[in-house]
């Protein structure tokens, strides 16, 4: 039931169901103290208003109480859960996926999502036909009521991101907020921060959630950004818990490179810890290399900001990532942060008196193709000898100037075929070859079975 980021999937399909919401209200308060307070967020999809009545209607069912904070960022939940002492959060978002998905994530009481035994756990009480028997009666049945400043608890913490005494006077912000979570949030930090913002995807209907904008699809604020000559660009996601940068040129700028940038800024004052940035195997051999350069090691996961955090609290790092935007400053916070992530590279332009395309020049990116495509079915990878046969003759022609990397995803029937090349020119070839291999392999599965 649970992928690599919660629960998720379209909404009123089998498990993003009502009922399935219900029990998993029901569960989270079983779990987590029948007595205690649940804080429960969302995006701006149309299916939250569902899923919120579902998941609170559970956690009262069991004798919780329900604090609502209606549309926030993920981290903004995550951050309240901690700060309200709360028994844990609950956030109804499904990221970056279309306004007909949803999904539904689990912070505990620390504001960390929760490890996977704990998800397994989770997944047992859900299916235990015995968890309506703990049902609250009478005065037992839990409370709601609606936190009204929750929005303005989290702009203060935001702004304690940023120097103190500092500001973002003089400095033009083109801001993408993909008609997400963060709609008000975003512009509302940087403005009283001092900047002139430019607003971009600031009015949810609903639908329009991540439609043509926002960290995954960055074309309108890529235009924007280079028609009015602003400083940065900056793209959020739905629940805005991942980022991705333009510069002034207009230039892309990924998570990968921005991880490059801060982990040398915070290893030239003495502040990155660990001696090493943590990131998923996704992540470009380019960054790597540059990390290298400073005496710096990578630290690689698998794919899901869980898992990078989980490693970087176990290695004692507080700098970590994503290639996607998902960026981790320990630090300032307990899982990704677009905002707080775009902030800390706000801070080193000004130190530093240069722009974004001057600061990525840190880090070379080695050329990579990364291609997602559905699937018939999901049949181990350990199970499919033709296709790792194919992967381990890739790797020896590779040798140390390239990487191959065969995965499911985590939230969709889809694999996906990542390769890294120093020879640029063969890289669609042998994406081609490795897709063409899996599918064939898995078809004789279909067929068989």
């Amino acid at each position: 039931m649970f992928g690599t980021d919660g629960i998720r999937g379209e909404a009123n399909v089998d498990p993003m169901t009502p009922d399935v919401a219900l029990r998993v209200g029901m569960a989270v308060a079983a779990h987590f103290g029948r007595d205690g307070r649940i804080l429960l967020g969302k995006d701006t999809r149309l299916s939250g208003y569902l899923f919120e009545s579902a998941l609170a209607s559970g956690i009262a069912a069991m004798g919780a109480d329900v604090m609502f904070v209606g549309p926030l960022p993920t981290p903004g939940i995550a951050y309240l859960t901690r700060s309200m002492r709360a028994s844990a959060g609950v956030v109804i978002s499904a990221s970056h996926n279309p306004f007909q998905d949803n999904g539904i994530k689990i912070f505990g009481a620390d504001g960390y999502k929760l490890p996977d035994e704990l998800e397994l756990h989770l997944e047992e009480l859900i299916e235990d036909p015995s968890l309506a028997d703990g049902c609250a009666r009478g005065k037992e049945i839990g409370k709601a009521r609606r936190i009204d400043d929750a929005t303005g608890r989290y702009l203060t913490r935001l702004k304690q991101a940023f120097p103190p005494g500092e500001d973002l006077m003089g400095l033009e912000i083109v801001i993408d907020c993909a008609h997400g979570a963060a709609y008000r949030v975003a512009p509302a930090v940087f403005a009283e921060l001092g900047a002139t913002v430019i607003p971009l995807g600031v009015s949810p209907d609903g639908t329009n959630i991540n439609d043509g904008c926002g960290a995954t699809q960055p074309n309108a604020l890529v235009e924007t950004v280079r028609k009015t000559g602003a400083d940065l660009g900056i793209a959020l996601d739905g629940d805005a818990d991942r980022v991705v940068f333009v510069d002034e040129t207009g230039s892309i700028v990924d998570g990968d490179a921005i991880m490059a940038i801060c982990a040398r800024d915070l290893h030239q004052r003495g502040e990155l810890r660990g001696g090493a940035v943590v990131a998923t195997v996704m992540s470009n051999l380019g960054l790597e290399r540059s990390l290298a350069e400073v005496g710096l090691g990578l630290v690689r996961t698998a794919v899901g900001d869980r898992y990078v955090v989980e490693s970087m609290r176990a290695a004692g790092c507080n700098l970590g990532g994503e290639q996607s935007g998902h960026l981790i400053f320990l630090d300032h916070a307990t899982t990704g942060d677009g905002i707080v992530a775009a902030l800390q590279v706000i801070t080193i332009m000004r130190r530093t008196g240069s722009p974004l395309s001057k600061l990525v020049r840190v880090m070379t990116h080695v050329p990579q193709m990364l291609r997602s495509f559905n699937v018939p079915r999901r049949e181990p990878l350990e199970k499919m000898p033709l296709l790792r046969k194919a992967i381990r003759a890739l790797e020896l022609e590779l040798g140390d100037e390239g990487r191959v990397l065969v995965r499911y995803s985590g939230t969709e029937r889809k694999m996906r075929v990542m390769i890294e090349s120093l020879d640029e020119t063969r890289l669609a070839e042998r994406v081609d070859r490795l897709q063409a291999t899996a599918l064939d392999e898995l078809e004789q599965w279909t067929t068989t079975s």
